[in-house]
């Protein structure tokens, strides 16, 4: 096991299995995590396998993967189906202390299946308010009002931190007001900072380890997206006062071409003070730059990164099936379902 501190890249691999290249990749002072897609799981066994590989390559190490529930959540088969997280904000409206408590619940099943199975962490919670005609966040935000959301988002992160795993809001400072979906397209949000005031209040209330910055361009800071902004960073260090760590969205999106190629990307991103940079869906563009970059790297960001790995031992898949809280818990998620 190899022992190297965090880098500042987050990469992913292409098939269910290391290959020589991926073990190579992995181990490169620049990398400092992996996440998983749905292309990288085909059953559980296969997915610990996977991890515990990954985890005796390196530690320390961060594998994430985006597992929100709904439409978004990458392992199916063996895992619990979540709901989307519109399902709480519809129960909040009709019951809040039970939605509050389904939220938590959702939370520790969302965290104790992963972490069972090797996963360190999962990007969760979408914290953009619902808005109505996003082509990409839809029924992945909890809620339209600020306070539905910062009630549930906060109650799915206890759920989260019960079974040891650290949260992330996103997609700051607010992906929920803008139509284009930035995989595919660039989003301008042309709203003044006065208007956005209740997007970015789940970020000044929540107790949030980690956000993810979107790649949206907001007319009223900056013509660079957020994630490319060093005026968002450090609004959100400086006036929000936050002090954990700042990942970007996929620098392979096709909101983050504004700034030129991935040499550029990844240069323009750490440069405006994120700590992770998720490079993915792009193997070459991995290749290049691990080849061509060098950064001075800053040690704190990645003792930052490092803080989001769990500081207890999961509870195995075994175990859990027994855990009378998980099974109290998937009969909450089972009703909400229903």
């Amino acid at each position: 096991m190899k022992q190297l501190a965090l880098g500042p890249l987050m990469i992913d691999i292409a098939g269910t299995r290391l290959g020589d290249l991926d073990r190579q990749r992995l181990c490169h002072p620049l990398v400092g995590g992996i996440i998983l897609f749905s292309r990288n799981y085909e059953n559980p066994g296969q997915l610990q396998a996977l991890t515990r590989e990954i985890h005796a390559l390196r530690s320390p190490f961060l594998i994430a993967v985006d597992h929100e529930g709904g439409r978004v959540q990458r392992f199916r088969e063996g895992f619990t189906r979540l709901p989307a997280m519109a399902a709480l904000g519809r129960l909040w409206d009709q019951q809040p202390e039970a939605a509050l408590d389904s939220a938590r619940q959702v939370g520790y099943v969302l965290a104790a299946e992963l972490r069972s199975h090797g996963v360190d962490y999962s990007f969760t919670p979408v914290l953009d308010l619902d808005y109505g005609p996003s082509r990409v966040i839809g029924d992945r935000a909890i809620h339209r009002r600020p306070d539905a959301v910062i009630a549930l988002a906060g109650a799915l992160t206890a759920g989260l931190r019960d079974a040891g795993m650290a949260s992330c809001g996103k997609h700051f400072p607010g992906h929920g007001y803008v139509i284009p979906d930035s995989h595919v397209e660039l989003p301008v949000d042309d709203r003044s900072l006065d208007a956005m005031q209740d997007d970015l209040l789940p970020y000044r209330r929540l107790d949030l380890d980690a956000v993810m910055a979107a790649h949206v361009i907001y007319n009223c800071m900056d013509c660079n997206t957020a994630v490319f902004s060093n005026i968002w960073i450090n609004y959100l260090r400086n006036d929000i006062k936050f002090c954990g760590v700042v990942f970007t969205d996929d620098l392979s999106m096709q909101g983050a071409r504004v700034v030129g190629g991935m040499l550029d990307r990844v240069d323009a991103a750490y440069h405006a003070g994120c700590d992770m940079l998720l490079v993915c869906n792009s193997p070459d563009a991995v290749g290049e730059v691990l080849a061509d970059w060098h950064p001075e790297v800053d040690p704190a960001r990645g003792r930052r990164v490092e803080a989001l790995l769990p500081r207890r031992a999961a509870m195995d898949w075994q175990a859990l099936q027994s855990d009378p809280r998980y099974r109290a818990a998937l009969e909450t998620i089972a009703r909400l379902m229903a």
